[in-house]
């Protein structure tokens, strides 16, 4: 089968949750024997046409972004000439989702939806009507969790084609923690324990500088890893609120050198404050390395990564001192911590495995192919 994935930015170079995904999915399909172009933009004004582990990549030219979206005029005509049974767009992406309406190519089209747009909000009267054409003509569209749904008024109007697809990883490397156990003591006795972990970009909704109000009143050392452009406001809120001493930003980790740090950490935590975070890839990666996760309700796929009580805590938006507690619930009760570590592994390996979620993928796209829709149509 000939397939076409269509998002913003792929990684390598680019190093995000969906980019990651795309990359994933698009790995596993050439590992089944598919053909498979994945459509992005170049960052730079020269299409470069590239074969990266069996997946051809088109990244197309462009001219600037606006509003973190690339400009790349040529998207539609190269979406209308690479050859295609199936297209798999991923939604946000006005680029692509342009570029498809302008090309209407004859495959039938899915859509995995990663998220509303939220930073954006206010071009919503003017970008709906694009959202819902590229919605409407989907045979399928796949969220992440039941909540992104009941949540979302852009899929309430197409639920009947909604079918959740849990986003998973390639567990191995994290399920491996044990092999780094030099490295992980290494870590562990240059920061002062116990450690608490984020690996995340240092944006805004993130939540970080409510995790550093939190630090005031836990007795650990926060390991932060990741870069962005939130980091200096970061640098100066954790100096003014006097956590300094066990605030530490460790920058951008490579993801072949992530595994140790998250196998010394105590406790992981993802305390963002938006929607924008749909889901929360790296509380797999940390579950994986057996390490218990405390997390906000967002009312997306954050709970559905993290089921309180099972694999860690999940606490409200916003609330430091309910972060607070959570993690030093988990901190001062080490057989606490040990069950909900076995149980974030397990809930990890039980569901969000790449193969978990290709195998999904792969029927709806039998479905998409055969030109059913997903409420069992013939």
């Amino acid at each position: 089968m000939k397939i076409v994935q269509v998002y913003k930015d792929y990684f390598p170079p680019t190093i995000g949750g969906i980019e990651q995904t795309v990359e994933r999915m698009a790995r596993w399909l050439v590992a089944r024997g598919d053909e498979v172009t994945v459509l992005t933009s170049a960052v730079a004004p020269r299409t470069v046409d590239e074969n990266l582990d069996g997946v051809r990549v088109v990244r197309v030219a462009e001219y600037g972004r606006a509003l973190s979206t690339p400009l790349c005029p040529a998207m539609a005509w190269h979406l209308g000439r690479i050859p295609a049974d199936l297209h798999h767009m991923h939604f946000p992406n006005p680029t692509g989702e342009l570029s498809w309406l302008a090309a209407r190519p004859q495959a039938p089209m899915v859509i995995t939806y990663h998220g509303d747009i939220v930073r954006q909000k206010m071009l919503m009267p003017f970008y709906s009507p694009i959202v819902n054409a590229v919605l409407g003509g989907a045979a399928a569209i796949m969220p992440s969790s039941n909540a992104m749904i009941e949540r979302s008024s852009m899929l309430q109007r197409h639920r009947e084609r909604c079918s959740v697809v849990p986003l998973g990883i390639d567990l191995e490397p994290f399920l491996a923690v044990d092999r780094h156990a030099a490295r992980i003591a290494e870590i562990r006795a240059r920061h002062p324990g116990p450690i608490v972990l984020f690996v995340g970009r240092l944006v805004h909704y993130k939540g970080l500088q409510v995790m550093f109000e939190a630090m005031r009143s836990i007795p650990a050392t926060l390991l932060v890893l990741g870069d962005g452009p939130y980091r200096a406001e970061l640098e100066r809120r954790r100096d003014e609120l006097g956590v300094g001493d066990r605030v530490v930003f460790a920058g951008m980790i490579p993801p072949a050198d992530i595994v140790p740090w998250m196998g010394a950490a105590d406790v992981g935590v993802l305390p963002s404050i938006r929607s924008n975070e749909s889901f929360g890839l790296s509380m797999v990666e940390i579950m994986a390395c057996g390490v218990p996760v405390v997390c906000t309700e967002l009312g997306t796929g954050t709970s559905l990564v993290n089921q309180n009580g099972e694999s860690g805590f999940v606490v409200a938006p916003e609330r430091p001192q309910e972060l607070a507690e959570a993690v030093n619930r988990l901190l001062g009760d080490e057989a606490l911590r040990r069950r909900l570590a076995d149980g974030a592994r397990a809930r990890a390996i039980r569901m969000f495995s790449t193969d978990a979620m290709m195998r999904t993928i792969a029927s709806i796209y039998d479905s998409a192919l055969d030109g059913r829709r997903l409420t069992g149509a013939a």
